[in-house]
């Protein structure tokens, strides 16, 4: 029969083909975020992030050289140079005007009346040539449809860093992950040990409102909290917004390790106290190091809550260069860039990488943590 120890169930393959299909839906966006935030900004707004590795097909104005190039050769007067900023691309057709910009092949010349012609070759090299002395300030319009190799560049985040102020709000989201991340853990930790191994009257009931308080909503606290800051001084700052995200993650933190702690041998906190050791070295000494899957399983979730934070910020924080996080950050872009796909796809990866380096780093610790004391 299927299904019996030892035998494997009918209904693996499913499993496993349910399980890839979850890390390809995760993988892919991903993985396309990060080619477009490297790609030339032409290229990222004419096609997908899959094409990025083939030659595109862009239509492209561009303007020959001004008269101040012009060199006398002969009895001409001409102007050469390059349609392409970068000098590297291939013509498929071209022309002078917006509604014809495939009336000539590549090598053709037009002619652009008062003496004056154009040779586009397929190199994207142009003479502008004529009999008289070019006079104006700008040189001759004309749209070429080219097939531009794949360009990757750095140049979107050096963008996003200096200019747009990523670098300033990557630090401020720093400043207020860390301590929000440290606080509530060092606080949990103290309070899961006395729940879990300390006699006292009203544990029950303490264990209860812990329980009570996970499917309570923050958003229900935001203002009655941002008020009380205001009236004891606090205002708005990083003080307030540690105190807030510790406040909102000491519930599930407390409820995670107790279920731990409470899940250790309980023959080796007996033998301690047998050997005359207080509950403050039982727990600096045996609780605690044991407890590190667990204590690693609530920061990874607390990290990339806080990281991820866009509302308690816009609520305890301020809208300064010195204050907003990237979260704030990227919302603002989205408002003043939208159409800069290049500066936002390099924003959003930039935002995402720290979190998907903590989470790598500690996953081994995820499920550990996250299943302790479920089970007997």
């Amino acid at each position: 029969m299927e299904g019996h120890a030892g035998q494997k169930a009918s209904l693996t393959w499913a499993v496993h083909i349910a399980v890839a299909v979850l890390v390809v839906l995760w993988t892919v966006p991903t993985f396309g975020l990060l080619v477009s935030s490297l790609r030339d900004k032409d290229q990222l707004a004419a096609t997908g992030w899959w094409t990025a590795l083939s030659a595109s097909e862009q239509t492209l104005s561009a303007r020959t050289e001004g008269p101040e190039a012009q060199q006398k050769e002969g009895d001409l007067w001409i102007v050469r140079g390059n349609v392409f900023d970068s000098g590297a691309g291939q013509i498929a057709s071209w022309g002078t005007s917006s509604r014809a910009p495939a009336a000539y092949q590549p090598g053709d010349t037009a002619d652009l009346g008062k003496g004056e012609s154009l040779t586009v070759e397929e190199t994207g090299d142009y003479v502008l040539a004529s009999a008289a002395e070019m006079t104006g300030s700008r040189g001759q319009r004309l749209f070429v449809q080219s097939v531009v190799p794949p360009r990757f560049t750095l140049d979107n985040y050096r963008t996003v860093i200096g200019a747009e102020g990523i670098g300033r709000s990557f630090l401020n989201t720093f400043t207020v992950t860390i301590p929000a991340t440290v606080i509530p853990i060092l606080v949990a930790a103290f309070a899961a040990y006395a729940l879990a191994w300390m006699r006292f009257p009203g544990r029950a009931l303490l264990i209860a409102c812990v329980v009570g308080l996970l499917v309570v909503p923050l958003q229900l606290s935001l203002i009655p909290l941002l008020r009380f800051h205001n009236a004891i001084g606090l205002g708005k700052g990083y003080f307030g917004i540690w105190l807030a995200h510790t406040g909102f993650g000491l519930p599930l933190a407390i409820y995670l390790l107790r279920n731990y702690m409470a899940g250790l041998p309980k023959d080796i906190i007996e033998g301690a106290r047998v050997d005359g050791a207080t509950d403050f070295q039982i727990f600096r000494k045996i609780v605690l190091p044991l407890s590190f899957p667990a204590l690693a399983s609530f920061a990874i979730f607390q990290f990339l809550w806080t990281w991820n934070d866009l509302l308690v910020a816009k609520v305890f924080l301020g809208t300064g260069d010195s204050q907003l996080v990237m979260t704030g950050r990227i919302v603002e872009l989205l408002g003043s860039r939208g159409g800069n796909w290049e500066i936002l796809t390099a924003a959003a990866f930039l935002s995402i990488a720290v979190p998907l380096v903590v989470f790598f780093a500690m996953q081994k610790y995820l499920v550990r943590g996250l299943l302790a004391g479920s089970v007997k």
